[in-house]
């Protein structure tokens, strides 16, 4: 099976034949960095990698050729649909755009099973993780860098009281990544300590069995914290644990990162405070890898703010380092990660990287001065906070005294610590030591484990475990009769095989629909005129997303989220045919090798000028970039002295612009052209154009005109059209 570039990913394809299928990699795959001066397109790089086989590259990218160059660092997709299915079809668009790390966020409660699930149900705030939605997503993650030509890292999350359950499966099932700190499940979870660093131990040892890369939770500290840019050396010291268990757990140096967050956003003075942080945990860290991600605790419903909060932090990691950038969606403040968000947030990263790109051969980090007496203020913060724990008890003491996720700048305390006790929480006094005798037959268990000598690996006492002969696996299709994904894709299976069309941002056809609007009223009223006007459109179950007060009595923008029940047939659809565009150096040689003028004109009487000036000046993309000569006679000119001008200076062609339409004076305006060309023998050998906002092709041509050009025409198209058309 291979994805065809043109057709949409067949998820019951992928779905087909799921039991037998096996992962064709296991462990963490970094980008391949290309050497420093490597030349794409008309630029050198400092800091990218191989670029990718198939790609969308950044808008302004047709100025450069449509070059797409990657950063050197993994980008992080963040998804959390709730469906499996329709995350396959975002990871496909992600990966297109340069995401390499598909973060599938699990749903909130998975942290509180205390075992693994089975089939595919529906998720709430993320996708429930079991065999099935793993296989799936890793099958067609295969299919999907085969078709961009770069591996794709598939990352989930290893916490609650099925840690190592779920840990096995990972690496059963070929998860690159995971999250894994047992502080997590304490403090958020409230699972009981020592069970938690029971699991992780086995858990992590599981995890570097297959070389999956972790990452810490310490970040949870700071979105959570009522003061987090307070909370640093805390921070510092969480990183700290986890890093040091894991190494003692087994992982490779190398596969463990740490989860760095930003304490602050503007209008904090974000780089002042955040800045000397990101230094510090990296001079303290070193040899340890950095996933940067932004704070989602200041993000609120406008996707601007944190889109422009985002470009900050990215300018941090350009400024020390980064290993895996992480982007967050500019929605998620309101927990609705729509598919085109997810695509903005990884543009975002990718072209605050690449603009960024080699900005530390140009400006370094001051060596003294206030940026040093910050970044040593706070790794002395982090010593002193860790030797109070040694000094109280250790760890697990100094949790039961809300040591952790208190809102002073240690060693200030505010009293407001996450408080858990070390015989409470969930799971508690399930730990009980091995017996002498104690044997698991199965391989890479941590701890005591009392093997018969001589023997080559634990599970050859049971002809393998699931780790090393996959085909031991379990594998359970479904078990919910209704929950399951063959229910959803049954629910919309003549939609999709009759190739219908209805908007969506989450799930498949799902009708939803985000409208920008204005109105000249206080925030309150605005609220509720939009309400009411989406009744009036037939919008279902409107709500307004985001409301941002211009003035308080001036206006207010707000952002409409609802639902529609149309369907569009491509079928049905009148697509008139895309003419491709000469090149703009095709243009240029035949300008140059020919030369061209031209007329144009705002006629009859209308005063509009903005229109035709974009079409012909320089400055704006305009025709006169090409090297053609342009005669601008102005606004409100008589058709009769446009052609007498196109007559004395020779022209090639005529353009006008008629934007007023009452009585049909844009059509009186074109015809009238044509008719006075034509009495005065100069039809055959000048090109008549026209354009304005409500003329389109088929009405200039129905006209007499060669071509019609509407709202939102360039330069590049009408050049295109004139040296194209001259030819014949």
């Amino acid at each position: 099976m291979a994805l065809k570039i043109h057709e949409k990913i067949d998820i019951e394809e992928i779905l087909r034949d799921l039991e037998h299928y096996r992962p064709r990699r296991k462990g963490w795959t970094w980008r391949k960095p290309l050497p420093p001066g490597t030349q794409i397109g008309p630029f050198q790089y400092r800091q990218a990698s191989e670029n990718l086989k198939n790609s969308i590259s950044l808008p302004a990218a047709k100025y450069f050729g449509g070059i797409d160059p990657q950063p050197e660092c993994v980008i992080t997709t963040e998804i959390a649909s709730g469906r499996f299915e329709d995350d396959i079809r975002r990871m496909r668009m992600a990966a297109w755009h340069g995401a390499d790390h598909i973060m599938v966020i699990r749903t909130a409660g998975q942290s509180h099973y205390d075992g693994l699930i089975e089939g595919t149900p529906e998720g709430i705030g993320g996708v429930p993780i079991s065999r099935k939605q793993i296989r799936a997503t890793r099958k067609a993650l295969d299919l999907i860098e085969d078709e961009v030509g770069r591996p794709i890292n598939f990352h989930s999350y290893v916490s609650g009281v099925a840690g190592p359950d779920i840990a096995v499966l990972f690496a059963e099932e070929g998860v690159n990544g995971a999250h894994q700190d047992p502080q997590y499940n304490v403090l958020y979870r409230n699972v009981n300590m020592v069970r938690s660093f029971v699991d992780a131990a086995e858990a992590k040892k599981i995890m570097a069995s297959v070389d999956m890369l972790q990452i810490d939770g310490a970040h949870n500290a700071n979105a959570t914290a009522r003061e987090a840019w307070k909370v640093m050396p805390e921070l510092m010291v969480q990183h700290g644990i986890n890093c040091a268990f894991s190494l003692k757990a087994g992982m490779k140096r190398e596969l463990i990162s740490l989860s760095t967050v930003p304490p602050t956003a503007a209008p904090a003075p974000e780089v002042y405070i955040d800045l000397p942080y990101a230094v510090a945990l990296r001079e303290l860290f070193a040899g340890f890898r950095m996933r940067a991600q932004m704070n989602t605790k200041y993000m609120e419903a406008d996707p601007r703010e944190v889109t422009v909060n985002h470009t900050m932090n990215l300018l941090i990691s350009r400024l020390t380092s980064v290993d895996i950038q992480s982007t967050i969606t500019p929605d998620e403040g309101r927990n609705v990660p729509w598919h085109y968000n997810n695509i903005a947030a990884v543009n975002t990263a990718k072209q605050m990287l690449i603009g960024l790109d080699g900005i530390k051969d140009m400006v370094e980090l001051k060596k003294d001065g206030i940026l040093r007496e910050k970044v040593r203020e706070l790794k002395e913060r982090a010593v002193l906070f860790l030797e109070e724990i040694i000094a109280v008890g250790g760890y697990f003491r100094a949790v039961e005294q809300g040591f952790f996720v208190d809102s002073g700048y240690y060693p200030q305390r505010n009293g407001d610590g996450i408080v858990r006790r070390v015989d409470g929480g969930v799971a508690a006094d399930t730990v009980v030591p091995r017996d002498d005798d104690y044997l698991a037959p199965v391989c890479h268990h941590y701890g005591y484990n009392n093997l018969p000598p001589g023997l080559a690996q634990p599970c050859a006492l049971i002809d393998g475990c699931t780790l090393c002969n996959p085909d031991k696996i379990a594998y359970i299709d479904e078990l919910d009769e209704e929950d399951n994904v063959g229910k959803r894709l049954e629910a919309t299976a003549e939609h999709r095989q009759k190739g219908l069309l209805r908007p969506e941002v989450e799930w498949y056809a799902d009708g939803i629909v985000s409208i920008n609007l204005f109105f000249p009223a206080d925030a309150r009223t605005a609220e509720y005129a939009a309400l009411a006007l989406a009744e009036k459109m037939g919008i279902k179950d409107a709500e307004v997303i985001n409301r941002l007060p211009l003035h308080p009595a001036e206006g207010t923008f707000l952002e409409l989220k609802g639902r529609v029940e149309i369907d569009i047939d491509p079928a049905t659809l009148h697509i008139p045919e895309e003419k491709p565009l000469l090149s703009e150096e095709e243009i240029r040689r035949a300008v140059k090798e020919n030369p061209m003028t031209v007329v144009a004109a705002t006629v009859g009487e209308d005063e509009h000028s903005v229109g035709m000036r974009e079409i012909i000046d320089i400055k704006h993309g305009g025709i006169e970039g090409y090297g053609i000569k342009c005669h601008y006679l102005g606004t409100s000119v008589p058709v009769e002295k446009v052609v007498d001008a196109a007559i004395e200076t020779a022209a090639d062609a005529i353009l006008i612009s008629t934007i007023i339409t009452h009585a049909d004076i844009h059509r009186i305006n074109m015809r009238k052209l044509n008719d006075l060309c034509v009495e005065k023998g100069i039809r055959d050998k000048i090109l008549l154009v026209a354009g304005g906002t409500q003329v389109t092709n088929d009405i200039a041509v129905e006209e007499g005109m060669d071509a019609g050009f509407g709202r939102g025409t360039k330069g590049h198209a009408v050049a295109s059209f004139l040296v194209e058309n001259r030819r014949r």
